[in-house]
């Protein structure tokens, strides 16, 4: 069996840059916070559908606590003058025995790369298994590249549009 908790891979991203897919550590706090402080606002609110400035003490808690069941993360990172930067995020959490909620976070100098569709085809690598055979999301109506990203997936995908918000089922295929 998989240990999830040193999951690592390397991938060659669409302009030549090697990134590190990885499991999430207790550890990655500090560039956690660091990360998120190198986002522009659009980007939060497009992640979080509001306004945010910081990443709440909680937040962080349930990062620290990931438990590779319940909850995955991994993120994208890079090494920049032999430093380890976090670009990006990509999570599950189980919302039942067989379907988790996904969401994903990629620094914007990064977009259209092809960062968030590696991070979904690793965490549904993961999910299928753990078990999981749905991925449910919700996205913006006008965050289209994460919907192209979906859409691209190569899974089976239904959604439909409420309260402003489109909802998203892919059946993961092992």
């Amino acid at each position: 069996m998989l240990d999830i908790r040193q999951y690592t891979a390397t991938e060659t991203l669409k302009n030549g840059l090697d990134i590190c897919i990885r499991a999430s550590r207790p550890d990655d706090s500090d560039r956690i916070v660091e990360a998120f402080h190198q986002l522009n606002p659009e980007s939060v609110y497009l992640r979080f559908f509001s306004p945010k400035k910081e990443i709440s003490e909680a937040e962080l808690q349930r990062f620290r606590e990931t438990d590779f069941d319940r909850r995955v993360i991994l993120l994208g990172t890079i090494v920049q003058k032999g430093r380890e930067i976090v670009i990006a995020s990509a999570s599950y959490v189980r919302v039942d025995e067989d379907s988790a909620e996904v969401a994903f976070l990629i620094e914007e100098d990064f977009h259209r790369l092809g960062i968030a569709g590696l991070l979904l085809k690793h965490l549904g690598r993961i999910a299928v298994g753990a078990g999981i055979k749905t991925f449910i999301a919700e996205v913006l109506p006008h965050n289209t590249a994460m919907l192209g990203v979906f859409k691209r997936s190569g899974w089976p995908m239904t959604s439909e549009v409420s309260d402003g918000t489109v909802h998203l089922s892919l059946a993961l295929k092992s």
